[in-house]
C-alpha cells in the first residue's frame, strides 16, 4: 500500500473541490463582502471618535455613523450565515463523493487485498476517517476563506493609512507562520498514527462482536479485554501526544501576535504625539492589527482538527488509490449457455510467492460430470474453487470453459454460469424473498416457492411470522445455521445455472434433511457440470470423478470404487471416517 504524505493528500482534496467551483466562488465572494464590510466598521468608529475629540460633539454626525455601523453589521451577519450554509453544502458534497468513490473501489478491489486487510480497518476508513475529514474540511472552509481575505484586506487598509506602521506588522508576521508550519508538519505524522490505531481498534471490536459466542464459550473475555485495554492505551498516548504538540501552535502564534499588537500601539502612539495621525485613525489601526492577527490565531486554534482531517483523508485516499482488480480484456467474450467443459492445464498458483500451493494441476471435466474434490485441510480444495470462479487468476497455465481461457471471458458472465453454495452462508439485511431472488430479481412468486420446496426450505419459511416477507437482520439474524444454508441453497435452485459449485454445502444441515437435499441436488445436477468439495466422503460416492488432493497436487483420480480398489490415500481417508 502506498502511503500518502501531507502535500499529496492536500492535492487530492483540491482535485475533489474542483467539481464545486461555483460554490467555492460564491463562498469566496461572500467572504470578501463580509471582510470588506467588517473592515469598514473600524473606519466608521474611528471617524466617530474624531468627532468627539477634536471639536464639539457632533451628535447628528455620530448618529449617521451609528446607523451605518448597524446596517453594515446586519449585512455582514447575513453574508456569514449564507457563507456557512454554502460551506456546509460544499464540505458534505465532497465527503459524499469520497465515500462513494471508496465504496465503488471496494466493489472492484481484488480479493487478495480484501483477504489481507481487516474488515474493521476498512470500515474505519470509510466511516470514522471520512467523518473526521468532514469535520476538519468544514472547519477549514470556514476559517480559510475568511482568514485569507481578512489578512489581505487589513493589509490593504493599513497600507492606505500608514506604510511605516504596516511594515512593523508585516515584518513580524512570518515568525508566526514559521512556528505554525513547523508544529503542523510534526503533528501530521502523529495524527496519522492515531488514525491507524483507531482503525486497529475498530477491527478488534468488529471481530469480537462477530465472534462473541466463541469468545464466551472459551472464556476468553479477560484476554480480549486485555488486548482492548492495551490498544486503548496506545490510542490514548498517540492522541495525547498529537493534541499536545498541535496545541502549542495557538499560544505560540498568540505570543507573536501580541508582539505585533504592542508594536503597532507604540509606533501609533508616537505618531499621534507627533501629529502624524489622529486618535481615531490609531484606534482604527489597532483594530486592524487585531483583525490581521486574528486569522492566524483561529487557524492555529483549529490546527488539531485540520491535521487530524488530513491524516484521515490520507487513509481514505490510500484505499481509493489501491490498484483495482485487472479489468476484463477488451476482447473478452460473453459466456452464454455454457455447455460445461472445464479444463485445467499446467495450473500453478500461490497466495504468496514464497509459499507454493497448487503446482502443475491438470484435469479435464466433461459436460454434465460430477467432480468431487477431497483431501486434508489446506491441500487447496477451496483454492481451486477460487480459481474456477476467477476470484484469483492463475500464476501459470490456464483454466478454460468450453475451450475458452476464462481470462478471455467476462467475469460477470463466467460467474453467472456458476451456481455456488458455500459452507459459510451470507444473507443480507432484508426480507427472505429479497435474499432468495438475489440472482434472479425478476423471478415470480411461483418460481420462488417452487425453488424453496426443492431446497426443503418452504416449510420453515412458512412458519416465520410474515413468511417470505419476514425481515431478517445482518447475516440471517435469529435463523439457525442450517436454515441460513437452506436459503442459500434455495437461491441457487432458483437460478438453475449450467454449472454448480458446492463447497461443503450441507455441512450445517441435519442428516435427515441432508438426504432430502442430496436428492434435490442430484436432480439439480442432472446434465450440469458440478464441482463438489466435501469432507464427508459418504456424500460423494456417486461422483463421476473424485480428485484426491494433497499439498496442492492431485495424487489420485477416479471413481469411488476405483479409488477404494487402489487402497491408496483416498481409501485411507474413507476408512478413517468409519473406524
Amino acid at each position: 500500500m502506498k502511503l500518502l504524505n501531507q502535500r499529496q493528500t492536500l492535492h487530492k482534496v483540491l482535485q475533489h473541490l474542483k467539481k464545486y467551483r461555483l460554490l467555492m466562488t460564491a463562498t469566496i465572494l461572500l467572504a470578501v463582502i463580509s471582510v470588506a464590510l467588517t473592515l469598514y466598521v473600524p473606519i466608521l468608529i474611528g471617524a466617530a471618535i474624531d468627532l468627539i475629540i477634536y471639536r464639539q460633539v457632533d451628535f447628528a454626525g455620530i448618529s449617521v455613523l451609528i446607523i451605518r455601523v448597524i446596517l453594515v453589521s446586519v449585512i455582514v451577519a447575513l453574508a456569514q450565515w449564507l457563507m456557512n450554509v454554502i460551506n456546509n453544502r460544499m464540505a458534505y458534497l465532497v465527503v459524499r463523493d469520497i465515500r462513494n468513490e471508496a465504496f465503488e473501489k471496494l466493489e472492484i478491489l481484488p480479493l487478495s487485498y480484501l483477504d489481507a486487510q481487516s474488515q474493521g480497518g476498512i470500515v474505519s476508513r470509510i466511516i470514522a476517517d471520512v467523518d473526521q475529514f468532514a469535520d476538519g474540511l468544514l472547519m477549514g472552509f470556514t476559517q480559510l476563506f475568511t482568514g485569507v481575505v481578512t489578512i489581505l484586506g487589513t493589509l490593504a487598509f493599513m497600507l492606505s493609512m500608514n506604510v511605516k506602521i504596516t511594515l512593523v506588522v508585516v515584518l513580524v508576521t512570518p515568525l508566526s507562520l514559521f512556528v505554525a508550519r513547523f508544529i503542523a508538519n510534526k503533528t501530521f505524522l502523529m495524527f496519522r498514527e492515531q488514525s491507524e490505531i483507531r482503525g486497529e481498534q475498530t477491527a478488534l471490536i468488529d471481530e469480537m462482536i462477530g465472534n462473541v459466542k466463541v469468545v464466551k464459550a472459551f472464556s476468553h473475555e479477560a484476554q480480549v479485554l486485555e488486548r482492548f485495554d492495551e490498544m486503548n492505551g496506545k490510542l490514548q498516548k498517540a492522541s495525547l501526544r498529537a493534541i499536545f504538540f498541535s496545541s502549542l501552535t495557538n499560544p505560540s502564534t498568540r505570543f507573536v501576535n501580541s508582539i505585533v499588537y504592542a508594536g503597532v500601539a507604540l509606533t501609533g502612539a508616537a505618531a499621534v504625539l507627533n501629529g502624524g495621525m489622529t486618535v481615531g485613525i490609531l484606534s482604527c489601526f489597532l483594530s486592524y492589527a487585531n483583525q490581521y492577527t486574528k486569522p492566524f490565531n483561529e487557524i492555529s486554534g483549529v490546527v488539531t482538527e485540520l491535521q487530524n482531517a488530513i491524516a484521515c483523508a490520507a487513509r481514505i485516499f490510500e484505499l481509493i488509490d489501491e490498484e483495482p482488480q485487472k479489468p476484463d480484456d477488451e476482447a473478452a467474450q460473453m459466456l452464454n449457455e455454457a455447455e460445461g467443459t472445464v479444463a485445467c492445464e499446467h495450473v500453478d498458483f500461490s497466495y504468496t510467492k514464497d509459499k507454493p500451493l497448487i503446482e502443475n494441476l491438470n484435469v479435464t471435466v466433461k459436460p454434465g460430470e460430477k467432480v468431487a474434490i477431497v483431501g486434508p485441510t489446506g491441500c487447496g480444495k477451496t483454492t481451486i474453487i477460487n480459481l474456477l470462479m476467477r476470484f484469483y487468476d492463475v500464476d501459470h497455465g490456464s483454466i478454460s470453459v468450453d475451450g475458452t481461457d476464462i481470462r478471455k471471458i467476462t467475469r460477470n458472465s463466467l460467474r453467472t454460469s456458476y451456481g455456488m453454495v458455500l459452507q459459510d452462508t451470507w444473507l443480507r439485511s432484508g426480507t427472505i424473498r429479497e435474499n432468495i431472488i438475489m440472482g434472479r430479481p425478476e423471478a415470480t412468486e411461483e418460481e420462488i416457492i417452487a425453488a424453496a420446496k426443492e431446497a426443503h426450505a418452504h416449510s420453515f419459511i412458512r412458519r416465520l411470522p410474515q413468511g417470505y416477507d419476514t425481515v431478517i437482520g445482518e447475516d440471517g439474524g435469529m435463523l439457525s445455521q442450517g436454515q441460513k444454508q437452506l436459503l442459500c441453497i434455495t437461491r441457487v435452485m432458483l437460478c438453475l445455472p449450467p454449472m454448480l459449485i458446492l463447497d461443503e454445502a450441507t455441512s450445517s444441515i441435519d442428516t435427515r434433511t441432508e438426504m432430502k437435499i442430496q436428492s434435490a441436488f442430484n436432480k439439480l445436477m442432472e446434465g450440469k457440470t458440478s464441482f463438489i468439495v466435501a469432507h464427508r466422503l459418504s456424500t460423494i460416492q456417486n461422483a463421476d470423478i473424485i480428485l484426491v488432493m494433497k499439498d496442492g497436487k492431485i495424487i489420485e483420480q477416479g471413481s469411488h470404487e476405483e479409488l477404494l480398489a487402489r487402497a491408496g490415500f483416498y481409501a485411507q481417508l474413507y476408512n478413517s471416517q468409519f473406524q
